[in-house]
């Protein structure tokens, strides 16, 4: 989080709201933002963080044995240079998963103790780091999935040949799994998929805490996901910096008894940006006018929309196949997070989409990188790059278009430094060559 940003943890503690973060911190590493949340045990996916994460409440299980549990988290011996599973046998406790839970429960059962919990309102973000790599999973779950039961998703063979774009081949040559037996990639599937319903009971857990303490009716909860995962879609695992439906379509639930809308889908295009400006409006509190995002539609009696927009890169140079290249092989996750700084900041790629189209285009990119253009309709698995098919020249033009008002509506975001433009690859460390 950028200096002088305002954010909603700020927005809370002016309201009167005590605050509060249990798991991962994507976001915060300035003090005085970290000074904005009262309560706060941070948890990530390779485990506890050190003591001085910790505030406002002790952690409901021994340290030691959850250290103890996340051993095994560490010590997963790859299947490939793409693949790491493992089934385990901790006590299921003692897993970051049930650790985040039980803390969030009893983060819940103290609130609803205190004599005036109507005038101490509280706004805690619970952020589950699972699922994700290296993928890990209590045996009593991996059970529930046995390998032999997991679909695999549609592939096609050239996907990756010269009409796809250039980052898109890169980010494939990295993590493709072609040199995988089907046995591994069925086993690393079905281990993330235990790893989610263990999520999901815990949400469970904490759903029944609120109605179990009388709180149910006045807390708004939201559950949704930072971004999804490669699970054999386009041939690959893990994730990347493309805009696949894997990758940015994500879950997104709302519920307050009384105020929202009860077994209500809405088809309506929105982001992740547009969860706070909704809470600020639930909650009574003015939206700040810097905000992107908008109300949801549905939750609250803001229009529907029917598109919707992404963006990644802060105008880097190019990562090019040459530059992967100079890096070590076999290539696989050290090799994604050796380039990951630099596959971050390259160009400025925007994304429109709606029910049937998805457009990609990056205006720095090189001239003869492609764009990319999918029917969602034809192809929801968007294997097809239609974006040089002249029968479509009308749909770009028209979602061109809309980028263009969005990226004048928005403007650009703040200059975000890039690495060193020193180039050498040795350890899984890689600096790309600056080009003029």
């Amino acid at each position: 989080m950028p200096e002088g940003v305002t954010h909603v943890y700020g927005i809370w503690k002016s309201a009167g709201y005590t605050t509060g973060l249990i798991g991962k911190n994507h976001c915060f590493d300035r003090q005085e933002d970290i000074d904005l949340i009262d309560v706060r045990g941070e948890l990530w996916h390779r485990g506890l963080m050190d003591e001085s994460t910790l505030k406002g409440m002790e952690w409901v299980r021994l340290v030691e044995k959850v250290k103890a549990a996340e051993v095994g988290r560490a010590d997963i011996k790859r299947q490939s240079p793409r693949i790491a599973h493992a089934i385990t046998d901790f006590p299921e406790e003692d897993y970051g998963t049930a650790v985040i839970t039980a803390q969030t429960e009893r983060y819940l059962e103290d609130h609803a103790a205190q004599d005036n919990r109507v005038d101490n309102p509280f706004a805690l973000w619970v952020s589950y780091p699972d699922p994700h790599e290296p993928y890990e999973a209590p045996r009593r779950y991996a059970e529930m999935f046995p390998p032999e039961s997991i679909d695999l998703p549609p592939s096609r063979d050239g996907e990756f040949d010269e009409s796809s774009p250039e980052r898109n081949r890169i980010l494939h040559r990295i993590l493709g799994l072609s040199g995988d037996s089907e046995d591994d990639i069925r086993r690393a599937i079905s281990v993330y998929y235990a790893m989610t319903r263990f999520v999901d009971d815990g949400i469970g857990r904490i759903l029944d805490t609120l109605e179990r303490t009388g709180l149910r009716d006045e807390t708004i909860v939201v559950f949704t996901a930072d971004h999804g995962d490669f699970m054999g879609e386009h041939d690959m695992i893990v994730k990347g910096g493309v805009f696949y439906d894997c990758l940015v379509r994500v879950p997104l639930i709302v519920s307050w008894p009384g105020h929202v809308p009860q077994d209500a889908r809405d088809e309506s295009m929105v982001s992740t940006i547009d969860i706070v400006p909704t809470l600020l409006q639930l909650q009574g509190i003015d939206v700040p006018s810097e905000f992107w995002g908008e109300p949801l539609p549905t939750v609250t009696d803001a229009e529907p929309r029917d598109a919707v927009f992404s963006e990644y890169g802060s105008g880097g140079p190019p990562f090019t196949m040459g530059d992967l290249e100079a890096m070590p092989e076999p290539y696989g996750y050290e090799t994604l997070i050796g380039s990951l700084q630099w596959r971050e900041a390259e160009g400025d790629r925007r994304m429109v989409r709606t029910s049937r189209w998805k457009y990609v285009h990056d205006p720095l990119a090189p001239p003869e990188e492609l764009d990319e253009l999918y029917d969602l309709e034809a192809d929801p698995a968007e294997l097809t790059n239609v974006a040089a098919n002249p029968a479509n020249a009308k749909v770009i033009a028209g979602l061109s278009a809309r980028l263009d008002a969005w990226r004048a509506e928005t403007g650009d975001g703040p200059v975000v430094p890039l690495p060193e433009p020193e180039h050498y690859a040795t350890g899984g460390n890689f600096r790309p060559r600056v080009r003029r």
